[in-house]
């Protein structure tokens, strides 16, 4: 039976251009198919793409087939030849990085299947016959037909720089991308001079590897030698940003090569990373003009994980800061840090309402390793906000240096992907893989990145294909591990070595001035080296903190006015006209109405939005995140109301008499670690604003854990570091089971030293109202720290801790209460009670309804750390019968505070006076996972606790 070719229909009417016409109209449709004329749209919905149909073949014609790209009708048209041509075309584009030239070791033929002519039934004379502008409508000046073209294609694409943006679902960025990468108007051309330039970069680059593995021999340094290009990768995208006035750049890399960067980009002498080397004194060479800052802790950390700040300024006397943000040794986990940094130095705080946001005065670069992009989970977290409100910084700059393993795992043990850059494309994020080898084309990635970013405010990642000369440090024989690749490496020029050979044969240079270039680098790092100290007599063995770190947190006046906190309140309950809110919700918040002109109650929620009221009225800048914050997780803020008609956002703290000050609140992402990592780079980068992150449930926090430890915890002391960001954690025992109990309060004790923090459980609502104000008094000081705070979940609606109206009027945060009601007979106490928190309220309710306890007294532990230790010896000094001390807690024994407390309260104690502990025993869960039996647990300890043991 012979077979028969079915043209579709309409299709089959359209010709030449009317063809590519109708393929463009469609390609628009499936982008946005109400963006056509509405009957071309409709021949779209009816009959599909606008391509032939396949021939009718038999099964076995089928089957034979089925390993072809693409398949052209029995009897092919200059029609369907085109058809295939613009196949092949992109193809060429989608696939042509499986055959790029990207790997310095090992060379690729430039062989695939999808970019050969006879896959697609294709000739040259057919390709021919075909205009340009249907294959390569970008082509420059010298591609006359359509095998011009995809010759122009298949170079374009299949060079030393190679391309993915398929991913890219937005037309106009495609289509930009396409018209950069074939125009190759994106790629810039070097002058000789600028040629000369780039190899003496290189030659410092690699000069400065070399003396230290010489000089310093076996000492870690992390060496960049392999990725050599990422040095002048990053100084042309430093140029580019001072050149478009750009106030702030902010970089965020792991220990590869931090010290080359370091040295070549931040500035930081060679004499002052010698002397860490040599263990000698090293500030003294701090240049003394200001251009580059570096900080400093007291105990210090490894060469490879400081950072430093540099000022820039060009021709037209613009000032430009670079960052190299400090980095501990967790890889991936200073990328949301250096993002917080980012936002923070684009926003305007000074004014009330959202602070206003300017992408184009700062941006980030953050350097990534091979292994640690797929491998790391905060990678994704981190790509998640890019285009988030709360989060966007306008785009990010992603560098991966990729030196093709990891310590010694190779990547096929590493990572399920092609690319180690794969999981950027679910972000629809655009990609160049570059080969390292080649500088030119590494400046080429760098002004596309840099100028898609300026264009569309997104992500953009360079994949910078090279490999690591050495060890994963410099101790290791990667002979041992990896010899296959190794061999290669050792036989392998480096990129300064090809650079040269390049420019001397095209005669830009001569061998004699490449010597010369050698010669003087060397010569100048050995000045470094020799102006070095080389005793350690001058190092500070010691470690103090500074005084204003030693010493507690000075008074701070926080009450405020009773006027002002009654205008205040009242206008917090002034909504605009016409605007909705929800009945059930209006009639609870007009419940706060009148409150200080009564001197009624105030519960938490209402005390928090009266602290952030006047603390915006003082002029300091509120920015609080977290999952669902906006309503509260227990639906007590609403800080964020909503027209229950429209759905319009009202924020009433936008609109507060005196305001000086901007403050947002934004629901996060169901994401800890990038988020808390955000809100720390935000208030290092602008210590002014007072920076609040909640966790849903104070366990959450748990997968944060890196940023307590590494960052909030320690910066200051490695780092010199300032912050003082403010932590809210629900926690309480109400039976909700092992994850929704506790906040860890344990860890955050352990971690405690050096007044690194400020630890808190509170139990009324006054005290967080004071809490928070004295936290912004002391944004700004020297003696500013993070503040840890346990918040409460029952106890935000519970009336033992509301506060009545004159407490926020006189009163100031107590890091000691007492319970009212207890202790007056001084000589009849027996007992003290000391606890935190939920328990203090239950214990306080439970006292409510009992007589006969002149032999207790209890006392609220409120400030966890540092230790009230002088508050505590005056309480208990004024009982001089007192047998026992208790601490008394719903955690178990070897969670909670407990661990903590005893010493102390054993160092207060009186001779003869008892210390024990009344809570749960020693678990191994933090809490009971059915409710009874967490009710009459809870019960058994506050019984225990107001119970009086004979003697």
């Amino acid at each position: 039976m012979a077979k028969q070719t079915n043209y579709a229909q309409p299709w089959s009417q359209f010709y030449g251009p009317n063809l590519g016409y109708v393929i463009d109209m469609y390609e628009q449709y499936l982008d946005d198919p109400n963006s056509i004329d509405p009957e071309l749209k409709q021949l779209f919905e009816q009959w599909g793409a606008p391509v032939l149909e396949e021939p009718v073949s038999s099964a076995d014609d089928e089957a034979a087939k089925t390993h072809q790209t693409f398949r052209l009708p029995e009897t092919p048209t200059i029609f369907s030849k085109l058809v295939a041509a613009v196949k092949l075309a992109d193809s060429i584009r989608h696939y042509g990085h499986l055959a790029a030239d990207t790997n310095p070791l090992v060379k690729k033929e430039k062989k695939l299947r999808r970019l050969e002519l006879d896959e697609y039934d294709l000739t040259e004379e057919d390709l021919k016959r075909i205009p340009v502008a249907f294959l390569c409508p970008h082509a420059p000046a010298h591609v006359k037909n359509g095998w011009d073209a995809i010759l122009h294609l298949r170079k374009i694409y299949t060079d030393k720089i190679a391309f993915e943006f398929s991913q890219v679902h937005n037309l106009e960025e495609r289509n930009w991308l396409i018209q950069q990468i074939e125009s190759g108007a994106y790629y810039p051309s070097l002058a000789n001079k600028e040629r000369v330039a780039l190899l003496r970069r290189l030659t410092e680059v690699e000069g400065f590897e070399k003396f230290i593995h010489r000089t310093y021999v076996g000492q870690k340094r992390f060496s960049i030698e392999g990725l050599d290009s990422m040095v002048p990768l990053l100084d042309e995208l430093v140029r580019q940003a001072i050149e478009h006035e750009i106030d702030a750049v902010n970089i965020g890399m792991a220990h590869r090569g931090r010290l080359n960067v370091l040295a070549h980009v931040l500035g930081k002498p060679y004499e002052m990373i010698f002397a860490e080397f040599q263990h000698a004194e090293s500030k003294n060479f701090i240049p003394s003009e200001g251009a580059v800052a570096i900080t400093y802790g007291w105990t210090g950390d490894v060469k490879y994980h400081l950072g430093a700040a540099r000022r820039l300024r060009n021709k037209s006397a613009h000032t430009m800061r670079i960052t190299l943000a400090n980095n501990p040794s967790h890889l991936e986990v200073v990328n949301p840090v250096v993002l917080g940094y980012t936002r923070a130095a684009q926003e305007d705080r000074t004014k009330p309402g959202v602070p206003v946001q300017n992408t184009d005065a700062s941006f980030a670069i953050l350097i990534h390793g091979d292994a640690a992009f797929p491998g790391q989970g905060i990678v994704a977290e981190t790509l998640n906000l890019s285009q988030l409100r709360g989060y966007t910084t306008g785009g990010t700059i992603h560098i991966i240096a990729n030196n093709m393993i990891g310590f010694t795992t190779e990547s096929y043990d590493s990572r399920s992907t092609t690319y180690a850059s794969d999981m950027a494309k679910g972000f629809e994020v655009p990609i160049v893989h570059v080969n390292a080898d080649d500088p030119e084309a590494c400046l080429a990635a760098a002004c596309l990145a840099f100028a898609y970013r300026q264009r569309f405010k997104k992500d953009f990642v360079i994949d910078l294909i090279g490999y690591r000369r050495f060890g994963h440090n410099e101790m290791d024989e990667p002979m041992a591990t990896n010899p296959t690749m190794y061999a290669i490496i050792h036989q392998h020029p480096t990129v300064r070595q090809l650079y040269a050979q390049k420019l001397m044969e095209k005669g830009i240079i001569t061998e004699r001035e490449v010597d010369e270039m050698e010669q003087e680098v060397a010569e100048r790092l050995k000045i470094a080296y020799e102006r070095v100290p080389k005793n350690e007599d001058e190092l500070d063995f010691i470690m103090d903190p500074p005084k204003p770190v030693v010493d507690r947190l000075p008074e701070v006046k926080t009450g405020v006015a009773k006027d002002v906190l009654h205008r205040v309140n009242e206008e917090l309950l002034e909504f605009p006209d016409g605007f909705n809110v929800f009945n059930k919700l209006e009639r609870i918040l007009k419940r706060r109405s009148g409150v200080f002109a009564q001197n009624g109650k105030v519960d938490w929620a209402h005390a928090e939005i009266l602290a952030f009221a006047t603390i915006l009225q003082d002029g300091v800048p509120i920015r609080l995140t977290g999952q669902d914050s906006q309503r509260g997780t227990f639906a007590q803020r609403h800080l964020v109301l909503h027209d229950v008609k429209t759905g319009k956002e009202y924020v009433p703290l936008h609109h507060i008499s005196g305001a000086k000050a901007s403050f947002v609140v934004y629901n996060s992402p169901l994401t800890e670690a990038a988020v808390l990592g955000y809100e720390y780079g935000y208030n290092v980068y602008a210590p002014e604003t007072l920076v609040l992150w909640e966790a849903q449930f104070g366990d959450f926090a748990n997968m944060a854990q890196v940023m307590f430890d590494q960052f909030i915890s320690s910066g200051r002391a490695k780092w010199g570091q300032k912050s003082g960001l403010v932590m809210l954690l629900p926690h309480g025992y109400e039976g909700q089971g092992p994850e929704h109990s506790s906040g860890r309060v344990e860890r955050f004790l352990q971690l405690a030293a050096e007044n690194n923090w400020t630890v808190a459980n509170l139990s009324t609502a006054a005290q967080y109202f004071h809490i928070l104000r004295r936290q912004a008094a002391l944004l700004t000081r020297e003696e500013v720290r993070p503040l840890i705070i346990m918040t409460p979940k029952s106890l935000l609606r519970h009336p033992l801790a509301a506060s009545d109206a004159e407490a926020f009027v006189d009163g100031a945060f107590s890091p000691v209460l007492e319970q009212p009601g207890l202790g007056a007979d001084a000589g009849q106490v027996e007992r003290i009670v000391f606890g935190t928190g939920k328990l203090m309220i239950d214990l306080a309710e439970q006292i409510g309804k009992m007589e006969g306890l002149d032999w207790l007294h209890i006392v609220r532990i409120e400030e966890l750390y540092p230790f009230p230790e002088e508050a505590v010896r005056d309480i208990i000094a004024r009982y001089p019968n007192v047998k026992e001390l208790v601490w008394v807690q719903e955690e178990p024994k070897n969670m909670g505070a407990w661990t903590y407390m005893e010493p102390r309260l054993r160092a207060v104690a009186s001779e003869g006076v008892d210390v024990s502990y009344i809570g749960r025993r020693r678990r191994a869960s933090p809490a009971e996972g059915d409710p009874v039996v967490h009710r009459k647990e809870q019960e058994r300890i506050i019984r225990c606790a107001l119970t009086k043991h004979e003697r």
